[in-house]
């Protein structure tokens, strides 16, 4: 979960008043307030209906004074930082969010790929992506595609989809430019279905709608958003591109309007029971008719549009539902995950809310899942989860009553907070869950403070090679999906990149950090950079072609003739070229 809720708020609380030295740590430290700090903000739970009185609102100061108090070795290390009321009404620069002291994520040189090599989506990306089969141990060049199409060697005059998929391999994006900046965090950041529109929501409330038409940033609109409490927590585009949704800590989804000179701001109730309620996840249903909400209180909420009510109520997990997602464009198949470290599959048809009844669960992750996300093809889940892995997962291949078991005890086991504290020692060295049904597990990347989001790469310009994720470190990392190998590491943001947003349709990556920056990431030539040895850092060499600081491309200079600097890209790119372009 992304916050505390009020259960957990009621056992600070009770331990707070048994405590021995409390009471004094409390008058000690009930001045101080964190305007920024995600525990207290999630604390407050404000909901803009002015029922909190001031001498609640002085308990969740002293209560978070306490708890930065007993947290003082992660003040130290830069881990809670608090802003006062003067920071927070006016816009950063990098200076004020250094890189935070985090211990880099653990990489595994050689993940295990026994079992996708086994199932079906092994060839079918091979395929999809130009690489023809599993069996094929040629490796093609593009000036050979050229000359077999020059030829006529093949059906068509021109390339295939995925032909131009395999061309477009080594052009991933290297280099990022700051397209907007905020006053407060960026929270969430993504395409709309056709690549047209980019939506934007910040901790200070507003929805930033951007036209990225003709590669262009230009902002649109900004809406104010109702009874948010702490900030926005997810957005969500409806199929058509008329119609967004948000969500926050509130017993309602908020519908509003993207295009058009009237604007729409409607209220979307769930009447839930829970009396601190926040909906983590939402989506819109392929035909714009409902939208799927997964919330605090462990439930999964659908709304129907047309009759404009809540529909469905449906208790799926044991924690809360950090993640929602539908299988593909039928909206019969729901995926949901939680905070019990379960992915659940739920058919539509066959579900009923006084016994609801998953098709299968999937299990395998030491720790709550943070994010989920659909191949689209009703097969196929990707997941995100706190235990510092993602993990492919394929439906047809259900764990068992074992394998849940073990699941959670392993997350039952955990003692620690992701918000705040580092991740602990013995996470790396966990092993594989016994009757753990996931095909690929991705390591390498950071899941630390908030719920951060994974996906996979678009079908049109990539095959759904790649598979790709935030990173409490500040970086974008994208694995291939058959090798598990991290094969990008776009490094420039100074805080946690909570999403990213891969557009359908273009070679571009955006990406939302808390640093409060939009960064978007494109493909830029070697030789437009500082091609110098002298200049490259010791990071940048030890990747060598793989980690991309943000360097901005820079004109050319008199210092280098021609020949040194084809000297030098050559070097560069020896490496590369003797493994193969297209591997």
């Amino acid at each position: 979960m992304g916050s505390i809720n009020s259960s957990n708020r009621n056992r600070m609380s009770v331990s707070l008043e048994h405590g021995t030295s409390s009471q004094e740590d409390l008058a000690a430290g009930g001045n101080r307030e964190g305007d920024d700090h995600e525990g207290a903000e999630s604390l407050s739970n404000v909901d803009g209906d002015g029922a909190d009185s001031d001498h609640e609102q002085h308990d969740l100061s002293s209560i978070l004074a306490y708890l930065i108090r007993r947290c003082a070795s992660c003040v130290s290390s830069g881990q809670v930082r608090i802003l006062s009321s003067d920071q927070g009404d006016s816009y950063s620069s990098d200076e004020d969010y250094p890189p935070q002291l985090h211990k880099p994520p653990m990489v595994v040189p050689e993940p295990d790929v026994s079992k996708i090599k086994e199932n079906d989506i092994y060839e079918e990306i091979l395929l999809r992506s130009g690489r023809s089969s599993a069996f094929d141990r040629k490796h093609p060049t593009v000036a050979h595609m050229l000359y077999k199409r020059q030829i006529g060697f093949g059906c068509h005059k021109t390339f295939g989809a995925g032909e131009r998929r395999l061309i477009s391999t080594p052009y991933l994006p290297n280099c990022c430019t700051v397209v907007a900046r905020y006053r407060q965090k960026a929270f969430c950041g993504t395409y709309s279905v056709d690549g047209n529109i980019f939506l934007s929501a910040a901790q200070d409330q507003n929805i930033r709608i951007y036209d990225t038409r003709d590669d262009e940033f230009k902002l649109l609109k900004t809406i104010r958003a109702k009874d948010v409490g702490w900030s926005i927590l997810d957005t969500a585009f409806s199929p058509d591109g008329n119609y967004m949704a948000y969500s926050s800590w509130s017993d309602c989804i908020h519908l509003c309007s993207v295009h058009g000179d009237e604007d729409i701001h409607t209220a979307l109730h769930l009447f839930p029971t829970e009396s601190s309620f926040s909906i983590f996840s939402l989506t819109f249903s392929s035909d714009n008719r409902e939208i799927l909400g997964g919330a605090n209180d462990g439930h999964l909420y659908v709304y129907d549009r047309d009759s404009n009510q809540r529909t469905l109520k449906i208790d799926a997990h044991d924690d809360d539902v950090n993640a929602v997602a539908f299988a593909d464009n039928s909206s019969q198949i729901l995926f949901s995950g939680g905070d019990d470290g379960l992915c659940k599959v739920w058919d539509r048809r066959t579900l009923k809310e006084d016994h609801p009844v998953p098709v299968g669960t999937m299990a395998g992750h030491h720790d709550g899942i943070t994010y989920i996300d659909s191949k689209g093809d009703a097969r196929y889940l990707l997941s995100n989860s706190k235990d510092q892995t993602m993990k492919l997962w394929d439906i047809r291949m259900f764990s068992t009553k074992e394998g849940i078991e073990e699941t959670k005890k392993a997350v039952s086991r955990q003692r620690w907070d992701y918000r705040w504290q580092q991740v602990p020692k013995k996470m790396n060295k966990v092993s594989r869950i016994h009757g753990d049904s996931s095909v690929m597990t991705y390591r390498g990347h950071s899941v630390l403070h908030t719920l951060i989001r994974c996906h996979f790469s678009p079908e049109f310009t990539t095959g759904q090679r790649y598979v790709y994720t935030g990173c409490a470190m500040g970086n974008l990392i994208i694995y291939d999906t058959l090798t598990g190998q991290i094969v990008r590491k776009l490094e420039g943001h100074n805080s946690c990149v909570r999403d990213v947003s891969w557009h359908p349709f273009d070679n571009n990556i955006i990406s939302s950090s808390w640093d409060t920056s939009i960064r978007k990431w494109n493909y830029q030539s070697l030789d437009s950079f500082d091609i110098s040895d002298d200049s490259r850092s010791d990071s940048d060499q030890e990747h060598d072609g793989y980690s991309f600081r943000s360097r901005h491309p820079r004109k050319k200079t008199r210092g280098y003739s021609k020949r040194q600097k084809r000297d030098s890209l050559c070097k560069r790119n020896e490496k590369r070229k003797r493994r193969g372009l297209f591997d």
